[in-house]
């Protein structure tokens, strides 16, 4: 039979469960839970006061066995002082029975009783309060409750079970009860022999309610201020945690709405911890959300404004060609509106392109790249498509497995590509174009010379921007879109690089580009490579 794969795992069951609770109150659950094995601590009390209760039954079958045995060897005219003696040493009732059941001496007709049972109605309510708690504890540790204790209506043997079992069975026989006021009751009983009296010692071992309850009031101080301190700690570390994740979820929600502009997400300088870490990297990406944002609306105002200028022109074209009759100026007004065409055909295309960068690098899973085998490919094709006005290419091939690094190869393709045709169109007749690869540090670097005019160090940043062109005087206006640059710009620093321009190496005239990408760079899934 195939398993329900509907069916919640265990898992599943407790993320649910716990997906209920908030951070504060599963801090605290977690805290108090391990404080609550301290209630462990009661059980113990109980097995500590079962086994005093055990050890007094014995010390009184033991004391009583030793009182029949000198009863026994003592004349019978010197019992009641011996009985009272006993009775005094050991605060107990003695009570002694005839062979025929009856009562015939009683320590308490001897001395002042050593014992009084309580009317628990008529004692204050702090001992009331002590009972209550003593029943409560016993509930919590499912305590063996023992019988009550009262004294009989007819005082005789047969009133008092214990006495019963020390006459059949000749042995020492003792019984634990509860007095009315819930204090132990120590009874013992013994017989002295085949048809010789028996002996009876009751005891109200109170000592034993106040021991116990004097370790439960400990036990209770050590447990209440366990609990206070672990609450406080508990607070203390949701407030450190769960405030400034409120807060960053709070800022979160406002980027969600679409006020990122507005949004300032905390950077919370001063944590060190995994907290910090998190703030900083919500801060960072909701300000690489904002730059995401403008530069969008930047791109969207540019593509506007470089759409508007050939499709005035074009329509200007198109409304001049229906009113023109002369051959000559419909075939000029024909060339003017395809070479607007082909220029929004262009501008679409590379328009298209850029607005793909920055999302398929995203997306892109890098591999090793042979930065010097992928121009050394890029040469050869370039020459076989032929190469205007005799330019030259020249590549410093560098020993295989220098230049390698982490990346999509197509875009770095892209990015070579792009600076090798910059660098052709702006090179004089019979110039020459040096490309070079290395290896320099963690970094590779890549140039592109030219002997061409150079680039004014005004318009060295410049013209990376999108749109923005600066042609030879000899080149056909039109022909570029001015978005290579921005592109082969966007490309590098997708692969966390850098892209400059400045003069050659050797002062003369011509620009070089230079591409720093790193050696070592981030995977798909974010761990670095060597």
């Amino acid at each position: 039979m195939a398993p329900d794969t509907d069916s919640p795992t265990n898992n599943d069951l407790s993320l649910q469960w716990s997906g209920r609770l908030s951070l504060t109150r599963r801090i605290l659950a977690v805290n108090i839970l391990v404080l609550a094995l301290l209630i462990g601590g009661f059980f113990y009390l109980d097995s500590y006061r079962a086994r005093i209760v055990d050890a007094r039954l014995e010390q009184s079958e033991r004391e009583l066995t030793l009182l029949a045995i000198s009863l026994d060897r003592t004349p019978q005219e010197n019992w009641n002082s011996l009985i009272a003696a006993f009775a005094r040493q050991t605060d107990d009732r003695v009570r002694l029975y005839g062979n025929d059941g009856r009562l015939i001496a009683d320590s308490f007709s001897m001395n002042a009783p050593h014992y009084e049972l309580r009317d628990p109605n008529s004692e204050s309510w702090e001992r009331h309060v002590a009972r209550w708690l003593d029943q409560i504890i016993d509930r919590i540790v499912w305590a063996h409750l023992p019988p009550n204790f009262a004294e009989p209506a007819v005082d005789q043997v047969t009133s008092w079970p214990e006495l019963v079992a020390a006459q059949q069975t000749g042995q020492a026989k003792s019984i634990f009860r509860y007095a009315p006021d819930r204090t132990p009751m120590i009874s013992a009983a013994i017989s002295m022999g085949q048809n010789k009296p028996l002996l009876l010692a009751t005891e109200n071992a109170r000592d034993i309610t106040r021991i116990v309850r004097a370790e439960r009031f400990r036990l209770g101080v050590v447990l209440a201020v366990a609990i206070i301190i672990s609450v406080l700690l508990s607070l203390f570390l949701a407030r450190t945690i769960v405030r400034p994740l409120r807060r960053l979820a709070r800022a979160a929600v406002r980027v969600r709405l679409g006020r990122a502009r507005e949004v300032t997400v905390p950077r919370l300088p001063s944590r060190r911890d995994e907290i910090g870490l998190l703030a900083r990297a919500l801060s960072d990406m909701s300000h690489a959300l904002r730059q995401r944002i403008d530069a969008t609306e930047a791109f969207a105002a540019d593509v506007t404004h470089e759409l508007k200028n050939p499709i005035a022109s074009l329509r200007s074209a198109l409304e001049a060609l229906g009113s023109v009759e002369a051959p000559n100026l419909r075939s000029q007004l024909m060339d003017i509106a395809n070479d607007d065409v082909r220029r929004l055909d262009r501008l679409v295309t590379d328009i298209a392109e850029a607005s793909r960068v920055d999302a398929q690098l995203s997306r892109a899973k890098f591999d090793l790249v042979d930065v010097g085998l992928t121009i050394e490919r890029l040469i050869v094709a370039r020459e076989a498509r032929g190469i205007p006005r005799g330019v030259r290419l020249v590549f410093a091939r560098p020993r295989r497995g220098v230049a390698v690094m982490m990346g999509d190869e197509q875009r770095l393709l892209r990015v070579i590509e792009n600076l090798v045709d910059n660098a052709i169109s702006f090179s004089p007749p019979g110039g020459l174009v040096q490309i070079t690869a290395t290896r320099v540090d963690d970094d590779v670097l890549i140039s592109v010379e030219d002997e061409g005019p150079g680039v004014p160090e005004s318009e060295r940043e410049t013209i990376f921007r999108r749109f923005h062109s600066v042609r030879p005087n000899e080149e056909e206006f039109g022909k570029h879109s001015g978005l290579g640059l921005a592109i082969a710009r966007s490309i590098v620093e997708g692969h966390h690089g850098a892209i400059s321009i400045g003069n050659r190496d050797d002062r003369s005239n011509g620009a070089r580009f230079v591409v720093r990408l790193p050696a070592g760079m981030l995977l798909a899934d974010d761990s670095a490579i060597a």
